[in-house]
């Protein structure tokens, strides 16, 4: 080897070892000062929120935009002959079609829930007080028979109401102030969220006309930066984050849809209250995986038990068949195998990322995991290759080993282990 290459070689080696070193002492600092790091990332999402939004609204609608365009382009191969002003007009016409679709939705959704919501918060609010006493008194006719448990069910709920009663006195009203200028806070809060909303929109058309662009310039780059081997890894994985992510987030959205709207027609031929409301609080919840139905429903239930609490049993009977459909029929139906990750891994992505990261965490939890859990898989399975082990599951099941000579797969033919080769062999030679 000339000086001239071992130079490079010593170049490239202190390179790595420097890089190596300042990523440690980064990881090492974001792990001390992680509330810092929170903050400072906190603040950069807060900046670039309106471009979130975009780019989520953009990504939701681009199977529309993408339909519509193509199709507007086939249509007009027939009659105009230049490929650019085909071009042009599919994207006027892609993005106006999924505009209008999307502010039908939104004006739709609104037009038709946000009156009859009001309604029943109106409705829940002012017969409260009615709907307490009749709980109180039928709860007091199902203890008729067991005075002792009758006595002790009102002392509860006497202490309930006087524990109501001042906390009013003296947490609410004394903190009336401070309420109303959070009510305030609230309302530039909420001109704040229709700003980034609008400028969301804009990001949007914007995100939805140059996504191949922008698709074609991180290939160019990802090929520029990384070997080539590298480069169609990465590109590879990015395929596969946006299949994961796809179809789980739109599945879901829909498979949500379906819950809701399938709540509401139960809710109505059972004649239970509330039933817009509580058709709302299903399909929503019902977005996070695994929790969703049981958060769901305990709001939903305590406002059917208010009403009549014997319809609150079957209100759960109902929730309980319609969440069975949907875990078994519907949801698989429509999502399919667009995670692979078995239960325990749900539970534990959600749990994780919703601690993380809150509601969004809760949502996106589990196309995240499963992206990283299929990276691992990778990464395990190209290790084994280089070593020339199996890369089946299967065969590390039960009491086996690997023989370090000749690389197999070993299981004692008793019950009792035998010991590696290997393992022997070395111990040998620390004898001698």
């Amino acid at each position: 080897m000339d000086k001239k290459q071992r130079f490079k070689n010593y170049i490239y080696w202190g390179v790595t070892a420097f890089c190596v070193i300042a990523a440690s002492i980064a990881f090492g600092y974001a792990l001390l000062q992680f509330e810092r790091v929170k903050a400072g990332a906190l603040f950069l999402v807060t900046i670039l929120t309106p471009v979130i939004y975009g780019a989520v609204l953009a990504y939701l609608l681009a199977p529309i935009y993408n339909r519509s365009r193509n199709w507007t382009e086939r249509w007009m191969e027939s009659w105009v002959s230049s490929e650019k002003r085909r071009r042009g007009a599919g994207k006027c016409v892609g993005t106006l079609v999924s505009l209008v679709l999307l502010f039908t939705v939104v004006a739709g959704l609104i037009s038709m829930l946000i009156p009859e919501l009001i309604k029943s918060v109106q409705n829940v609010i002012e017969a409260f007080p009615d709907n307490i006493n009749n709980f109180a008194l039928w709860l007091e006719n199902m203890l008729n028979d067991n005075p002792d448990a009758r006595e002790l069910a009102v002392s509860y709920m006497d202490q309930g109401i006087e524990w109501a009663k001042n906390w009013a006195r003296e947490i609410l009203v004394p903190n009336m102030n401070k309420i109303i200028s959070g009510l305030s806070s609230g309302m530039f809060s909420v001109i704040n969220w229709v700003k980034n909303i609008l400028i969301g929109l804009i990001v949007t058309v914007y995100l939805l006309n140059i996504k191949e662009g922008l698709a074609t310039i991180a290939k160019k780059c990802i090929y520029g930066i990384f070997p080539v081997g590298m480069a169609n890894r990465v590109i590879r994985e990015a395929r596969f984050i946006h299949e994961v992510f796809g179809g789980f987030i739109i599945g879901k959205l829909l498979d949500s849809l379906i819950i809701g709207i399938i709540c509401f027609i139960g809710m109505s031929a059972m004649k239970m209250p509330y039933v817009l409301l509580i058709s709302v609080i299903i399909g929503v919840t019902n977005i996070i995986p695994f929790f969703g139905p049981f958060i769901g429903a305990i709001p939903a239930t305590v406002l059917v038990l208010l009403v009549n609490p014997i319809q609150s049993l079957y209100f759960l009977g109902f929730i309980l068949l319609l969440q069975q459909f949907d875990g078994n029929i519907l949801g698989p139906k429509i999502l399919g195998e667009s995670t692979g990750v078995s239960s325990f891994w749900v539970l534990f992505s959600i749990l994780f990322f919703g601690g993380l990261f809150g509601f969004v965490g809760m949502i996106i939890g589990v196309p995240t995991f499963a992206v990283i859990y299929r990276m691992l898989s990778d990464a395990v399975k190209a290790s084994l290759r280089k070593k020339h082990l199996p890369v089946e599951t299967s065969e590390y099941e039960g009491n086996c080993y690997v023989d370090e000579t000749s690389l197999e797969i070993r299981r004692p033919e008793s019950g009792v282990e035998e010991e590696p080769a290997g393992q022997e062999q070395s111990e040998n030679k620390q004898e001698e």
